[in-house]
């Protein structure tokens, strides 16, 4: 008998299927009432009282074999519905779909329409000295323009500071180029500013540079009249004079954007015209700083912020925005 519940058990342990159907059978044929298990207590009590002991071991080992093994095979057939049902092709979990953020969505923009012309993008760091983002740009210590910048110093003596432009990177590739320079500088800058819907201490420039032989304003204007027309499908533009220190001439560029609805009267303040950027032509003295022969070149400069740009073509209200990172603000440029 003791042999018989031995080969029993390992009929037990060698089974294997997922059918609930077969489960079912292997299930009646020994946890049934009248199973395999129950014919084995019935002959114990015939058993004698010295091989009782011996006798039930080995009976409560089959039915221990035989648990663990319907437990088995009734996981292995619920995975086994699960996996039929499902779509192994799927992801483990699901992954929402994630966008540009709407600062680099532009700035590629920008990026391209420039690139298209023979501009070379050209970076450089974001911690500066005072030679590459005050003084090598016609902004000598003291000098009074420096009030329009006020910054965030990391070091004195010498003084070490978070870049307030872009411009910076245009100094380091002229130290390091000769003319012909056609070049692009995006980038994040910092000035100590108070935040508010319309200002931010952090936020982005695109600057360009040009500089070459014979290098005119006429150049410039033809350059920023190419640029709108592509970005904004408005080329009607205006130059009004301004000053920068690294600059002379200097202007501001407005745009038209007209008066068509009553987000173009508050945006505008209701003259139709739109400030986008400042440019003008290098100062000869920022070209003998970075040893280019001012006599023989000349070049054009012009700035914008992107954030402005964005808030423009996507009727931004608050700068703020860009730097939450709030995931409502940013499903809604999936698609671009």
């Amino acid at each position: 008998m003791i042999e018989k519940i031995e080969e029993l058990l390992v009929e037990v342990n060698s089974f294997n299927t997922t059918s609930k159907e077969e489960i079912e059978n292997f299930r009646i044929k020994y946890n049934g009432k009248k199973g395999v298990l129950n014919d084995f207590y019935e002959t114990l009590k015939a058993v004698p009282n010295d091989q009782k002991k011996e006798f039930g071991l080995k009976i409560n080992s089959l039915k221990q074999a035989i648990t663990v093994k319907l437990e088995d095979l009734k996981n292995a057939s619920e995975s086994s519905i699960i996996l039929e049902k499902e779509d192994l092709t799927k992801p483990a979990f699901p992954l929402d779909l994630g966008s540009r953020h709407p600062i680099n969505l532009v700035k590629n923009r920008i990026i391209e329409i420039f690139k298209s012309i023979g501009f070379a993008v050209a970076d450089g760091p974001e911690i500066e000295d005072d030679w590459h983002n005050f003084t090598a740009l016609n902004l000598p210590e003291y000098h009074p323009a420096r009030d329009m910048q006020d910054t965030f110093f990391i070091e004195q003596n010498p003084d070490i500071l978070l870049r307030t432009h872009t411009s910076s990177v245009q100094i380091r590739y002229m130290e390091e180029n000769q003319p012909p320079i056609r070049i692009l500088s995006p980038g994040r800058v910092f000035r100590n500013e108070a935040v508010s819907s319309r200002s931010h201490c952090i936020f982005h420039q695109i600057e360009g540079l040009y500089i070459d032989e014979n290098v005119s304003f006429a150049d410039l204007k033809q350059t920023i009249q190419f640029f709108t027309t592509e970005l904004f499908g408005k080329s009607k533009i205006r130059m009004r004079p301004s000053y920068f220190p690294f600059t002379e001439p200097s202007a501001e560029i407005d745009v038209y954007w007209g008066l068509n609805s009553e987000t173009d009267y508050r945006i505008t303040k209701g003259t139709g015209w739109l400030e986008i950027m400042g440019c003008g032509m290098v100062d000869p003295a920022v070209l003998k700083n970075v040893n280019i022969d001012a006599e023989k070149y000349s070049g054009y400069a012009f700035g914008m912020g992107i954030e402005r740009i964005v808030m423009l073509l996507y009727q931004m209200s608050d700068i703020r925005m860009f730097f939450e990172n709030d995931i409502r603000t940013l499903e809604q440029f999936k698609t671009l």
